[in-house]
């Protein structure tokens, strides 16, 4: 809850500023965290939205990640493991003024809660989900989690892991999301902007945080962060943009005549006309997966950031208020004791007897 009273006002009407999102709880996450940076980027950005601070709500499950809700000073929910989305689709539903914002991690979305994950996407509700990704489970010390890569060495994996990994984007275009980025919790500049994308996009938006975990995963994701190795590993989406990269754009990305698939290449005279163009608004969630794919497990040569795909198509909730509205013009306010006591209902004694007579 936030810890200080305001009325609620019109959106637009607050000049809030990054200082007025910081609560009065003292942050509590290892030092040196990724977390801290994303916090920071995320307070710095909520004054763009417009919203009274009311109007805003934060819902996490369960791990490191899942204390931001204390951080904010909004409206928030420190829920159970996996289940943020599925919450956070009611409340969103239920309450179209909000601006309603999921903190997940890589072990809470995409283990026990990946079920909640995927059909909050497919279904496209109104929701922003930050999961942030250090592949490993820090919060109970250092299991391998959904996105450790195989081979990788934890408490519960001595010998290695054995398990393939997730790929968050992947899965997230698999289950139809229509909004779908990635970016780094060091690069606040490229954070924040995909943040202002997500915050417009209407329905889901999954953005996947690149999050280092420098106690028990520290520099996973250091080739994207070391400022000479990041000009050869980083492939930066823009929309509308050939999709080049390297100290002076001398590598690209072309789609194989022959397989369909996109490589990476070395851009000359003779292939530079085949240097795909980053189409983010596309219907079509083929060309946004095969992008998706290029990121290597260990992120040691190249991976993609940015937005893969921003697309318009009917919002959840929107639908559901509609429905809702259709239903009371054509047959007028449901009645909950009608529903309850209705000839679909029985007694337990009643449905012992018709099993009886079923036995005989």
């Amino acid at each position: 809850m936030p810890s200080e009273a305001l009325p609620l006002v019109p959106r637009g009407t607050l000049p809030l500023t990054a200082k007025d999102f910081k609560s009065d709880q003292e942050v509590r996450w290892c030092p040196g965290c990724g977390d801290y940076a994303i916090l920071a980027a995320v307070q710095g950005f909520m004054p763009e939205l417009g919203l009274a601070k009311e109007n805003i709500v934060f819902i996490s499950g369960i791990g490191c990640s899942s204390r931001f809700p204390y951080y904010m000073n909004t409206y928030g929910m420190h829920s159970i493991h996996g289940r943020a989305p599925a919450i956070a689709t009611g409340l969103a539903s239920s309450r179209q003024d909000l601006s309603v914002w999921v903190v997940t991690g890589d072990g809470d979305a995409l283990s026990i809660g990946g079920n909640h994950l995927i059909h909050a996407l497919r279904r496209n509700v109104n929701l922003k989900i930050l999961l942030f990704n250090n592949r490993i489970y820090g919060l109970t010390k250092g299991q391998y989690s959904p996105t450790s890569e195989v081979g990788k060495i934890t408490k519960s994996t001595p010998m290695g892991s054995l398990d393939a990994p997730f790929n968050p984007v992947s899965l997230a275009i698999g289950a139809e999301a229509s909004f779908v980025a990635r970016t780094v919790d060091s690069d606040r500049k490229h954070l924040t902007e995909v943040l202002r994308q997500a915050a417009e996009h209407p329905g889901t938006a999954l953005v996947e945080i690149y999050q280092n975990c420098n106690i028990f995963n520290d520099g996973a994701f250091e080739a994207l962060k070391d400022k000479d190795q990041a000009q050869e590993a980083v492939i930066r989406l823009e929309h509308g943009h050939p999709i080049r990269f390297g100290a002076d754009g001398e590598k690209g990305v072309i789609r194989n005549p022959l397989t369909g698939d996109l490589e990476v290449v070395a851009v000359t005279e003779e292939n530079q006309d085949r240097i795909l163009v980053h189409d983010a608004h596309t219907p079509s969630p083929t060309t946004a997966f095969a992008l998706s794919r290029l990121a290597d497990p260990d992120t040691l040569h190249h991976t993609p950031i940015g937005v893969f795909r921003s697309t318009e198509r009917p919002v959840y909730d929107t639908l559901m208020s509609d429905q809702l509205e259709t239903a009371v013009e054509q047959k007028g306010k449901g009645d909950l004791t009608t529903l309850l006591t209705g000839n679909d209902t029985w007694t337990v004694e009643e449905q012992e007897r018709r099993v009886r007579g079923a036995d005989h």
